[in-house]
């Protein structure tokens, strides 16, 4: 069995920082469970480009406010407690912070290593150590 607490993944190598966002990663890719879990805070007023071509999302907000603008067609959703989105399709977005930090739990697959940012077209390589 994995128990891991916010406390001890914090300050870690398991969470990575950007200037609009922080990942808290709680399950990786060498815990075996074929995807990654992670707590990912979106820093209000903020905006990120995202285009994960390696990696299908889901994301379930539990806190804030915010809105995802798909590329492909401009559409605009908002993301509230209790919004839940999937990134079935590789789908090239913009991530906007609202009036408050959004907490979103992540589910990647396949898993990320831990140590992946986005590159300057918003993806996450696809590692394998």
């Amino acid at each position: 069995m994995i128990v891991r607490t916010l406390d001890e993944v914090i300050g870690t190598e398991n969470e990575m920082k950007a200037e609009t966002w922080s990942s808290r990663r709680f399950l990786l890719k060498k815990d075996g469970m074929g995807f990654s879990f992670h707590e990912t805070i979106i820093y209000a007023g903020t905006e990120t480009h995202i285009h994960y071509q390696n990696h299908l999302e889901a994301v379930y907000c539990v806190a804030g406010d915010g809105e995802i603008e798909t590329i492909a067609d401009g559409k605009v959703y908002p993301i509230t407690n209790g919004t839940m989105y999937a990134l079935n399709e590789n789908d090239e977005h913009y991530l906007r912070g609202g009036k408050e930090d959004m907490r979103l739990i992540c589910v990647f697959n396949p898993p990320l290593v831990g140590s992946e940012t986005h590159d300057e077209e918003g993806v996450y390589p696809l590692l394998e150590a």
